[in-house]
């Protein structure tokens, strides 16, 4: 039960996190909020122009996904994250193996959980700064139970874009929870074999749940 409601949960934070981090154009001035603040717009726009497509296709989602979100997500830094005290004792091949395979379960999860939106309205906070290159941003994913999560964002050293590499629900980060629970395979089996069982995530098809 407990299992089933975690899925939920962590369902719903990724519909809401695909919704507010899809953007059609960044540029290194725009900040978090304001990436945040029109970034729904234009995946809406694009899951309605879809609709019918999605229907019948729905692992098309992932190209939606992948278009309008992936490139904006701060892949490796959320992966090292996760990988934590493991990460220094992989090789460098090792790493960009399993950051490409995680880049993909991201795609992968994100889609799935699209299938689930139901057209929630969203409240954006203003941005809360933490020095030059940290900052975090509130949203409340508006329904019978209001969902509240909060956004973190880094900005790049090299290209000075703001990206996202966590967010959390409830004060519940996503970063921490992929953290723990691979952690035991890491510890066990090693970055190969969690690289696999990434891969193979990654490669479940998009479908819609049958009611």
């Amino acid at each position: 039960m407990m299992k089933l409601l975690f899925k939920t949960w962590l369902s719903k934070m990724i519909v809401l996190a695909t919704a507010l981090l899809a953007v059609q154009t960044v540029t290194a001035a725009e900040g978090p909020y304001e990436l945040t603040q029109r970034a729904a717009d234009k995946l809406f726009a694009d899951l309605k122009s879809n609709n019918a497509a999605i229907k019948s296709n729905p692992n098309m989602l992932k190209n939606i996904v992948r278009n309008d979100l992936m490139p904006y997500v701060h892949v490796n830094y959320a992966g090292s994250l996760v990988l934590g005290q493991y990460f220094r004792s992989t090789t460098p091949q090792q790493r960009e193996t399993f950051f490409a395979a995680f880049d993909k379960f991201i795609e992968q999860a994100y889609a799935q959980a699209l299938t689930m939106y139901n057209g929630q309205d969203v409240q954006v906070q203003k941005a809360q700064l933490n020095g030059d290159s940290q900052a975090s941003v509130k949203v409340k994913l508006i329904q019978a139970q209001p969902l509240n999560l909060t956004f973190q964002w880094r900005k790049n050293s090299k290209t000075g874009q703001w990206q996202v590499y966590d967010m959390t629900a409830e004060g519940v980060s996503m970063v921490e929870t992929k953290k723990q629970e691979w952690s035991n395979i890491l510890r066990k089996e090693g970055i190969d074999a969690l690289t696999a069982q990434v891969q193979k995530a990654a490669a479940v098809p998009v479908t819609f749940s049958k009611k």
